[in-house]
């Protein structure tokens, strides 16, 4: 169970929900009208959603979790390698939303909470009326369009993908150099994460580093083998999706579009002209792609 209290968005009620056996999230609850939850990527909070959920609340409940390993929330053991599929931690977002009333719901994700949200689109169906991914490519795609020198990149991604022990000790040595590195070239504008936010995500990855490594470790491993039985047997998403990224797919040599479209027939696609953090970078364009989307 988290000890410390991060900061969290102004206005927004905390709520700590229990979303499977010895597992709660903490999560930040505002606005009204019909709902929608928005799942942060690495290495941050829901705190990275300030901006854009203070818009969306004007028309809408909007629900701000930290994943399962971040933030507030629980960061149970991995034993068998399963804690941190994202089969497992789009099970506690279903669970998250129906605690707080809500059988149906929408969901955006930003890097890995885009990679939940996907899998909650697949694994629920029923469940989620549209969808957006900001910043990512479904796990099994990702895999594939790494390769040569361009995969260096995402040198954090094999990094995390080792046995257990060798990543954990390593980015426990200096955490505020390894996660601080991402805030830093990642971010096209360092003024949009100020430096009390910035102190705050290097605070909760470093309490969180095992889990944090827990998750990616699974998309090197059962998050590929859920994608390609899917992908296998012809599953895609059934409800509207927008997508929003960087244009790193043309550096890299593929059509992101294309990739997305494999997965989701009902697509938006749309680059972006600011860094990876847009939900800070560009919260307007963010809050009005959701808004759109909402409206599919």
């Amino acid at each position: 169970m988290s000890t410390t209290a991060y900061p969290s968005i102004p206005g927004f009620e905390q709520r700590r929900v229990p979303v499977a056996e010895g597992v709660a999230l903490q999560a930040a609850v505002g606005g009204s009208g019909s709902p929608i939850v928005l799942l942060h990527g690495f290495p941050q909070t829901h705190l990275m959603w300030r901006h854009v959920a203070a818009r969306l609340a004007e028309s809408h409940t909007v629900i701000c979790p930290d994943l399962r390993g971040y933030g507030d929330s629980d960061k149970p053991a991995d034993p068998d390698g399963t804690a941190y599929a994202k089969r497992t931690m789009a099970a506690d977002i279903v669970a998250l939303a129906r605690a707080l009333g809500h059988e149906r719901f929408a969901l955006a994700g930003h890097d890995r909470g885009a990679l939940v949200a996907v899998r909650a689109g697949l694994d629920h169906p029923d469940a989620i009326t549209h969808l957006a991914a900001l910043d990512v490519l479904p796990t099994l795609d990702m895999w594939d369009v790494l390769h040569g020198t361009s995969a260096a990149v995402g040198f954090h991604l094999y990094l995390m993908a080792q046995p257990p022990g060798l990543p954990e000790q390593l980015i426990s040595g200096s955490p505020d150099a390894f996660f601080g590195h991402f805030l830093d070239v990642w971010t096209r504008d360092p003024e949009a994460i100020p430096a009390d936010v910035r102190a705050a995500y290097l605070a909760a990855s470093r309490d969180a580093v095992t889990s944090i490594v827990a998750d990616y470790r699974a998309s090197a491993g059962i998050d590929v083998d859920h994608d390609r039985a899917d992908l296998d047997a012809g599953n895609t998403l059934r409800m509207p999706v927008s997508v929003l990224q960087q244009d790193w797919g043309a550096a890299l040599g593929y059509d992101a579009a294309a990739v997305w479209r494999a997965w989701a027939p009902d697509l938006h696609h749309a680059t972006v002209s600011c860094g990876h953090f847009m939900a800070e970078e560009d919260p307007d364009t963010v809050a009005g792609a959701l808004l759109d989307l909402l409206k599919r």
